[in-house]
């Protein structure tokens, strides 16, 4: 395609009227996988007001008028930015649309503090990925979920507690924390990945649930949630879901305590479903498997990008 992304292409913030353009090129986004795209469904909560200016960017990419690229980047924190819903429409794929969409929402993240911005791509997705590293991500970890049913008569072997100092202790020294880098999910962002720090643990202890589990050799594991949530299905029909930012443990007893408590915790809130973000490492995998907890098919993985280095130069 004979197009210029810097001179044929504007980049702009997103707007209401926007929204048939989006929805024209990313309705079928994974029809080959059964499974639809969520940008249709939440685009105009996307679109920010003006008071929310400085704390989160939609930016689209338009050719002659028309919006053919979308994407958004939020801030997590005073350090990081979370990227997320990346399209281009498919005839506009290839000359570098994507690319410079991505590095004025990383200009804009970058003026706003932030010095490292991630995303997720799903395992499967091959042209996500591929399209990340392109543009400047580089791979940070992977994690599965894990997927227990609700049971309020859930019971562990072990004691658990909800004090965030000993949670954090515990964080710090775990073989969960380095496979991911220290990140778990995000308290105010669906589907982002943020550090944790003891205020999150904090936070989870006063307004959702921490669970860390106790023994008389210390202690051996700990999880939080996130957040609770209903949802319509694809027969319209409402379920609740639970959401749980990571489980972390040192051996299957302890591993056992820790989803109890989360069934517990969500069959208390009446979920219908919950989701448990883990390390994709053959130990947690198969100690999830194990207490038949429940295992999704297939990992993600988090990709991060450094916005101090000088990334149009890089991957200009």
């Amino acid at each position: 395609m004979d197009l210029d992304r810097r001179e044929d292409v504007t980049y702009r913030r997103a707007t209401p009227e926007d929204y048939d353009d989006v929805v024209a090129f990313t309705s079928d986004t994974w029809a080959d996988r059964d499974g639809s795209d969520y940008i249709p469904r939440i685009y105009h909560d996307w679109i920010e007001d003006e008071e929310e200016y400085e704390e989160q960017f939609t930016c689209v990419a338009a050719v002659d008028g028309t919006v053919v690229s979308i994407a958004q980047t939020v801030l997590l924190s005073e350090r990081e930015a979370w990227c997320q819903g990346m399209r281009t429409h498919p005839d506009y794929r290839g000359v570098g649309i994507g690319l410079e969409l991505t590095h004025e929402m990383w200009d804009w993240a970058r003026e706003q503090g932030a010095t490292v911005a991630r995303n997720m791509v799903f395992s499967w997705n091959v042209m996500g990925l591929g399209h990340s590293r392109g543009v400047g991500f580089e791979p940070e970890t992977e994690f599965r979920w894990l997927e227990p049913d609700p049971d309020a008569d859930a019971e562990g072997s072990l004691d658990t507690t909800d004090d965030p100092s000993a949670a954090w202790t515990y964080w710090t020294d775990s073989a969960a924390r380095e496979h991911l880098n220290g990140v778990g999910l995000a308290m105010d962002e669906s589907w982002a990945v943020a550090e944790l720090t003891p205020a999150l643990f904090e936070r989870a202890a006063d307004e959702t649930m921490l669970a860390a589990v106790t023994s008389s050799t210390g202690t051996r594991g700990v999880t939080y949630r996130v957040r609770d949530y209903e949802r319509e299905d694809d027969d319209g029909e409402t379920f609740r879901f639970a959401e749980y930012g990571v489980a972390a443990w040192d051996d299957v007893e302890a591993a056992g305590t820790l989803v109890a408590a989360i069934e517990r915790d969500a069959a208390e809130l009446g979920a219908d479903r919950v989701r448990v973000l883990i390390p994709e490492t053959v130990d947690y995998v198969s100690d999830g498997s194990l207490l038949r907890a429940g295992i999704s098919d297939e990992p993600d993985f988090v990709m991060a990008a450094d916005l101090t280095a000088d990334y149009r130069a890089n991957h200009g």
